[in-house]
């Protein structure tokens, strides 16, 4: 027999969730024939045949993870070893289509499912795991109350009443549960601090693009103040500033919040830059954004007031070191010359990681970024 196991997807993500098998146990495929289609933190891909051959085994179900180079389907052959996997990677064109920008997720130890099960088997007797498989509770679910941690009779039976009361839990997958993977990996490793100020956008003329006038905003930004595009290394208290600016830019979508890179903010025409942010829009809502695009941003941009907040504290994804979000536009009364006038408000949130920079740099940095905001034209 030989295994066909599951490839590199593309920038080492070291897991995927199959979605829906396009062949049976028993069929004959050709080569490049898909195979499966499966979900990773970034895209959904058609995984194609590495070769002419007949299925003998498929590796899992819809809804299970399979980890990078574990088995995914066994063709019915003469050779009796484990072959591995028979082609090197996905083709490109398996993996979506490019664009110049990405989107921020983080990523789970390839084995963190596997150890979480083989955890939570040790710490329950035989009897528990029994009562357990009767009551249809998932042991890897339960936090034991007994000694060392050990699962008891009482925490299956609470369980159960618990999932009998209000249902089963439903597990975070795909983009969602790297998503929480991400913030849990912020909220560890950040010590982040907001400010909050308020940007006089009064001058603009109508028809504004808003989004492009922030992306240049943070440009000049991280041109008087280097720092804030930057990554930190916490374990070697190690700084690595950037000389060119990648900005991830949050997107908000029904599967869950992507982050998109667009590249090299600081060199690129109006133009260039607002066909760049519609065409990751786009790849991201479709799901064929490749993963190379979802990684590498140097300084992140929340425009969540195109929804609703005046103020927020946006969360830093390390290595990055700041994270700019804009509220609502907002009318409101301000003093002008000694007379109050009605003026056009942007609200903005700077978070930053404390670690690396001090308060006297966020404080220049959002300056800079409010005083362009304030010229009428770019």
């Amino acid at each position: 027999m030989k295994y066909f196991k599951l490839p590199d997807l593309g920038e080492g993500l070291p897991e995927a969730e199959i979605l829906e098998w396009h062949v049976n146990e028993g069929d004959t495929v050709d080569l490049d024939q898909p195979l499966v289609s499966v979900e990773t933190a970034k895209a959904i891909i058609e995984v194609p045949s590495p070769q002419q051959g007949k299925v003998a085994h498929l590796f899992g179900q819809p809804g299970e993870t399979i980890h990078t180079g574990e088995p995914l389907l066994e063709f019915e052959g003469n050779d009796d070893q484990d072959s591995g996997t028979v082609v090197g990677e996905i083709p490109q064109a398996a993996k979506g289509n490019g664009s110049s920008d990405e989107f921020i997720i983080g990523a789970a130890p390839s084995t963190r499912s596997t150890q979480a099960l083989n955890r939570s088997s040790s710490r329950a007797t035989p009897a528990v795991r029994a009562l357990a498989k009767r009551l249809n509770i998932e042991l890897s679910h339960i936090k034991g109350s007994g000694h060392d941690g050990h699962i008891t009779p009482a925490d299956i039976e609470k369980a159960a009443k618990l999932e009998q009361a209000h249902g089963k839990a439903e597990p975070l997958r795909g983009v969602r549960k790297h998503m929480a993977l991400a913030m849990i990996k912020s909220h560890s490793e950040v010590v982040p601090v907001t400010i909050n100020e308020d940007a006089n956008i009064n001058a603009w003329p109508e028809g504004t693009d808003v989004t492009i006038r922030l992306i240049h905003a943070i440009a000049e930004g991280c041109k008087i103040q280097p720092s804030f595009n930057a990554w930190f290394d916490g374990e070697s208290l190690s700084r690595r500033i950037h000389s060119r600016i990648d900005l991830g830019v949050a997107v908000d979508t029904e599967q869950g919040l992507f982050v998109p890179v667009l590249r090299d903010i600081g060199n690129r025409t109006q133009a260039d830059l607002r066909a760049g942010l519609d065409l990751l829009r786009s790849d991201v809502k479709k799901r064929t954004i490749p993963a190379k695009e979802l990684q590498g941003s140097t300084i992140t941009l929340s425009n969540f007031g195109t929804m609703t907040g005046r103020y927020a504290n946006p969360i830093i994804v390390p290595p990055q070191v700041a994270i700019l979000g804009a509220g609502v536009i907002r009318k409101e009364a301000c003093v002008i010359d000694d007379r109050i006038e009605i003026q056009q408000i942007l609200p903005l949130s700077l978070s930053f990681d404390h670690r690396a920079l001090t308060g006297g740099e966020a404080s220049r940095f959002l300056m800079t970024i409010i005083e362009d905001l304030k010229k009428q034209s770019i």
